[in-house]
């Protein structure tokens, strides 16, 4: 037997369709390439990170974008190899289509998301993002959902269509240190210019927190039960920044203790009046 007869041996057959040797031959050439291309392509935009020519989200959504278009290209050349005509499946398909678009319209919504995500990079991953008060850093950003870790370690998986459609606060667009704050409540009778000054020193004295701009008090209120602060400071540290916030709420704490100042607690007056006997 020949190698044209070999190859030409059907595989499968099934009505009119036929699958030969060499049919099959050519799909797997093709998925080959199609693989080495891709893997290519992730050593090229990993070598590029690697140089600082481009940042890392950016490398990473733009790789996306070129799988995508690589694997549907793949799957037409796939589909025309093997003899199946794909004008004749999108025209038997139009009625299957459009159920398909009425039932599937979320879905869709969040792969038109997923490409403006990956295009516009409003979103990559590296970023931190805050979206209805979840706090968390993107780990991959898909064509239909995004992956996000909250400070808990916790892996949220989000439709594309709420980081488009909603407000999204993205920290790491900003240059510059974030401003964080946090408030505490004095006795009333407390010296506010000590307090002023504990707080300043707590703030100066974490490393994580930045000296520039200078970290700053505010005396907000005076409460029902307290005098009410906020001490206002910058950091970097945007991820885990709660931990900070953690620190400095102990180091006030012992600050406090040290110098004397009481932090107020709700309390209630309660007079009676004895009016006697009528």
């Amino acid at each position: 037997m020949t190698v044209t007869e070999v190859l030409d041996l059907v595989i499968f057959r099934y009505g009119e369709v036929e699958i030969t040797l060499f049919e099959i031959v050519q799909v797997v050439f093709i998925l080959a390439v199609a693989r080495t291309i891709t893997f290519l392509v992730k050593r090229l935009f990993n070598r590029a990170v690697k140089r600082r020519r481009v940042d890392r989200g950016t490398a990473y959504a733009l790789r996306q974008l070129i799988n995508y278009v690589l694997w549907i290209m793949t799957i037409l050349f796939t589909l025309d190899f093997s003899g199946i005509e794909i004008t004749v499946i999108l025209a038997y398909s139009t009625a299957l289509f459009v159920g398909l678009g009425l039932g599937l319209q979320d879905t869709f919504k969040d792969f038109i998301s997923g490409i403006i995500l990956l295009t516009e990079r409003t979103v990559t991953a590296g970023d931190i993002i805050e979206i209805n008060n979840l706090v968390g850093k993107v780990k991959e950003v898909g064509l239909r959902t995004t992956k996000v870790l909250t400070r808990d370690d916790i892996a949220v998986i989000l439709p594309n269509s709420q980081l488009t459609n909603q407000g999204v606060i993205n920290w790491s667009h900003q240059h510059a240190a974030t401003r964080f704050h946090v408030e505490v409540g004095v006795a009333y009778g407390s010296d506010t210019r000590l307090v002023e000054k504990v707080l300043l020193e707590c703030m100066q004295n974490l490393a994580e927190i930045d000296a520039e701009p200078a970290p700053s008090v505010q005396f907000r209120h005076f409460g029902d039960s307290s005098l009410e602060f906020r001490a206002n400071f910058h950091s970097t540290n945007l991820f885990r920044i709660e931990f900070t916030k953690s620190e400095l709420r102990f180091a006030i704490d012992a600050a406090f203790r040290e110098a004397g100042i009481t932090i107020a607690f709700p309390q209630m007056d309660v007079w009676i009046r004895n009016q006697g006997n009528a």
